[in-house]
């Protein structure tokens, strides 16, 4: 791929609001069943942690060379002093809520040869006033960035999300939300979401053919004000559906997948780095397309670079 110059531009601004968390890999080997119970017994190998959730959006970002803030709740706990050890990077400022009351979200996974036998999460509803403190918080630091990206995994983190998103449309700011709620009305006036497939099916209702799912974008789009819907449809790849009727459709680029996690994270990332240093919009789903297809070949979370996009700083 002929490398391609992103314009020379000021460190662009960018704001990581969400749900946050430790990802955690104990992996190993199965060579027999237990007698105790018909489960496979792994025999652990190795144990690695990686960040998660909105987490995961501010590290690839950093690996974009985009600098960001991310802005969550994290426990004063083991794993929330693992999670902030492993964002203690170039190119990311950490403004989080951390509190002993707040239990650092942890999602573990068992693997054995790149397959996962069982995930276990450790997660629960963060106190009220944590939540109070983290929307105050992130309205104090969105008059301060130019995008600001909503990660939610419907953990508890962002139940004041409108609040928040109204702030924003005081200011001379863009809100891209990664939503994970079946109803998106919590998302009036963003001016971009970014649905998967099933994601958007739980919100609208399935569909037969592609212009019954334009109508029923198009309905969405003017009832909750947003501007723009990127829908991420796996291996048909992705299509960004606009307010004035417009539609792109780009086809996957995905050789071979091995593992999807965290890549709708990578998404939202990749897309946001391109249009904050100057590309439009169309050009940073394309961009994204492509982050996209380099991350789910790779194992566990992960991020891809500027120079694995074909792309020189």
């Amino acid at each position: 791929m002929t490398a391609t110059t992103l314009p020379e531009l000021a460190p662009p601004e960018v704001l990581i609001v969400g749900d946050c968390m430790l990802d955690v890999y104990l992996e190993g080997a199965v060579h027999r069943i237990s007698p105790e119970a018909p489960v496979p017994i792994l025999r652990l190998h190795r144990q690695s942690q990686r960040a998660g959730g909105a987490a995961n959006v501010a590290l690839n970002l950093a690996r974009l060379r985009c600098p960001c803030t991310v802005s969550g709740l994290v426990g004063t706990d083991t794993a929330g002093a693992c999670l902030v050890a492993l964002l203690d990077q170039p190119g990311i400022t950490q403004r989080f809520v951390r509190g002993p009351a707040i239990d650092t979200i942890q999602k573990i996974r068992m693997v054995s040869q790149r397959q996962q036998l069982l995930r276990m999460d450790v997660e629960s509803e963060p106190p009220a006033a944590s939540v109070d403190e983290l929307t105050t918080l992130a309205g104090e630091l969105a008059a301060r960035h130019r995008w600001i990206l909503v990660s939610d995994y419907a953990k508890g983190a962002l139940r004041q999300v409108q609040t928040l998103i109204e702030r924003c449309q005081d200011l001379p700011c863009r809100v891209l939300v990664d939503p994970k709620r079946k109803d998106l009305e919590a998302y009036r006036g963003a001016w971009l979401i970014k649905p998967n497939l099933a994601e958007l099916r739980e919100a609208v209702g399935d569909w037969r053919e592609e212009d019954e799912l334009c109508e029923r974008l198009a309905a969405l789009q003017r009832r909750l004000d947003i501007d723009h819907v990127l829908l991420t449809r796996g291996e048909q790849g992705m299509s960004l559906f606009s307010r004035d009727g417009t539609c792109l459709h780009v086809p996957t680029e995905a050789r071979e997948v091995y593992d999807v996690s965290g890549a709708g994270d990578t998404v939202l990332a990749a897309l946001t780095c391109f249009l904050a240093r100057g590309a439009s919009l169309e050009d940073a789903v394309r961009a994204a397309n492509r982050a996209a297809g380099l991350v789910v070949g790779k194992f566990g979370t992960a991020s891809v670079t500027l120079e694995e996009l074909g792309v020189s700083a």
